[in-house]
């Protein structure tokens, strides 16, 4: 496995350079030369090129590793480490060598159920005006089931679908799910079954026939940090001085001073910060609004220490961005779960409920909801497009209705 095609040389002196742009590490960046190298001797001595190479092909590569490993200390290694340790500068090999890497799965779907989905997509977003989420997410259930149609899933063939049909692929859905899951996948289908009728290709309208689970107006009670547990995160990171802590000390008090989802803290770009105005705009990822909220000067402050002493110099206009290379923007609002619950777990904070961003948003209601601020205007820095959406932070002030409790009777106690 020493000798590589001179060919392949080619994609080594582009992985060397892209590892450089990319400010990786030196050791890292060595590490992942000299495992790509043993790559590509691997695939020269199949006789085959890094053009063709398949999922499979790295697979047979690690398991060779594995064993010269075993040869050469005597066991087996810690599989999960080694193989991350391994893959890393391979996948970044392929990708520069494919354009995307691992390859996208291909999915054989019937031209009829794409032609039909996309129809349905159509007329979604021309007819109705749906948000593209709502869209993406009918789409993906009318797939779904037409796909677990099979067969029936033509034209001809919808027709005969019927309640017994319904009821089965509901029963099938509804395995592990939790009933307020059972009764999203419901509207989505009812959705779908409604235009299948209004377009004709049903004779019968079965979105009635479509049992779901009743959910009653605010039955459940969100989960919320207490203040005092929300004070001591605060606390604990502002003490960590390093790259990281300033990074999640920001992030923290953006969800603790203003109670913004994940995916607006992750969205956030450096031009939402207008400095000389003292205000950060905010684009609210669930309804699409807008809002311009006064910049605190604690918030303020821990920004921007975050982007003059810790963020990574990187071409990227986000905000926050990864600590480690590559130094790309976060993926989505979740990529905050893991280093938020590591800040509260470091804290101290007793387990039990959610211990992610959103715990923190709801904390930052009830706080508001204390201060008696008015409902609108809570609603307003939330960003809740409807009275009702704040409405169900009220069960939360668990002090404030003890407060107005109705003593009850003493014949009714006895």
């Amino acid at each position: 496995m020493a000798t590589i095609d001179p060919a392949n040389q080619h994609w080594l002196s582009l992985l060397r350079d892209h590892l450089r742009e990319e400010r990786y590490h030196p050791c890292t960046a060595r590490r992942c030369i000299a495992v790509a190298r043993s790559f590509l001797a691997f695939v020269h001595s199949r006789h085959s090129s890094l053009t063709e190479t398949r999922p499979e092909m790295v697979e047979r590569y690690l398991e060779l590793a594995r064993r010269k490993y075993r040869q050469r200390n005597g066991y087996l290694p810690s599989y999960p480490g080694w193989r991350w340790s391994h893959t890393s500068g391979i996948h970044m090999l392929l990708r520069l060598a494919h354009g995307q890497w691992p390859p996208a799965a291909v999915t054989r779907v019937d031209p009829h159920v794409r032609e039909l989905c996309q129809e349905y997509t159509s007329s979604m977003i021309a007819l109705r005006g749906l948000a593209i989420e709502t869209v993406a997410d009918r789409c993906d259930e009318a797939h779904r089931f037409l796909k677990w149609l099979g067969g029936r899933a033509d034209s001809e063939a919808l027709s005969g679908i019927t309640i017994t049909d319904v009821d089965t692929y509901m029963k099938n859905r509804a395995v592990a799910l939790r009933r307020p899951t059972i009764k999203s996948v419901a509207t989505r289908l009812r959705a779908l079954l409604r235009w299948l009728h209004a377009t004709g290709r049903t004779t019968r309208d079965l979105s009635t026939a479509v049992i779901a689970p009743t959910l009653y107006a605010f039955e459940g009670i969100p989960s919320a940090l207490r203040s005092h547990d929300v004070d001591r995160v605060l606390c604990i990171a502002r003490r960590d001085h390093s790259p990281l802590g300033l990074r999640d000390y920001a992030i923290l008090l953006l969800l603790a001073k203003y109670g913004l989802r994940a995916g607006e803290i992750t969205g956030l770009r450096l031009d939402d910060v207008d400095w000389h105005k003292e205000v950060i705009r905010i684009r609210h990822t669930k309804t699409g609004a807008t809002s311009w909220l006064p910049l605190l000067p604690e918030v303020g402050e821990a920004v921007l220490k975050y982007l003059q002493k810790s963020r990574p110099q990187t071409s990227c206009r986000e905000i926050f961005v990864r600590s480690r290379a590559p130094y790309w923007p976060f993926e989505s609002g979740s990529s905050l779960y893991t280093p938020i619950r590591r800040r509260i777990d470091a804290a101290g904070v007793p387990e039990g409920g959610k211990r992610g961003p959103h715990a923190f948003r709801h904390a930052r209601a009830v706080s508001m909801i204390r201060a008696c601020v008015p409902l609108k205007e809570i609603g307003d820095v939330l960003g809740h497009r409807a009275s009702d959406s704040t409405l169900v932070y009220l069960k939360l002030a668990t002090e404030d209705l003890r407060a107005v409790a109705l003593e009850i009777p003493v014949k009714v106690k006895a």
